[in-house]
């Protein structure tokens, strides 16, 4: 699937996708200005990585949650644990066939972002970048970000393999950040 109908689809899932992004733009990873290089093309998680630029914690903020398909699909923010600021919004479409119970159990608990629990876990997982956009920010994005609507922004596509499967497909944006900060 090309990065457009990727992004349509997972937006798609939830009612209010019309006002959470005004434009999207594929960028080769190369041109990505820092810091969103440092923040989106890479395999790691985003959890880890958000945790790691904010040099703090976060957690997870489920906004909404749905199955289709027998697919778990919800949207989420990460949140500062240190300033209550957003730092990421994202959507998830993940497959609970490929990985425990367990595992399933603590995600739908909505109490620790999807990579920590990948992490504590020790889930075998491998990380694919599909694509780096930028982005303009529909209405209500903004308002997560608490920024002006057509706020430009990065995020990625891509899709998280649990022992050894395309289990997870990922939308994740970056919170908007002067460029050549970081």
């Amino acid at each position: 699937m090309n990065p457009h109908d990727e992004l349509t689809a997972l937006v798609e899932l939830f009612a209010q996708s019309k006002s959470l992004i005004s434009r999207a733009e594929h960028v080769p990873p190369a041109l990505v200005p820092e810091p969103f290089r440092r923040l989106l093309v890479h395999d790691h998680h985003m959890t880890v990585t958000m945790e790691e630029f904010f040099h703090c914690e976060v957690k997870v903020k489920v906004l909404e949650t749905k199955e289709e398909e027998g697919l778990y699909c919800r949207m989420i923010l990460l949140e500062s644990n240190a300033t209550g600021q957003i730092v990421q919004f994202g959507i998830v479409r993940f497959n609970f066939e490929y990985v425990t119970d367990a595992v399933k159990q603590e995600i739908l608990s909505h109490q620790l972002p999807l990579g920590r629990v990948l992490i504590n876990h020790n889930v075998l997982r491998h990380i694919d970048l599909g694509a780096v956009l930028k982005i303009n920010l529909g209405p209500q994005m903004a308002e997560y970000f608490g920024v002006p609507a057509e706020t430009e922004t990065y995020g990625r596509l891509a899709t998280i393999f649990c022992n050894g499967q395309p289990a997870v497909d990922l939308l994740e944006i970056a919170t908007p950040i002067a460029k050549d900060v970081g």
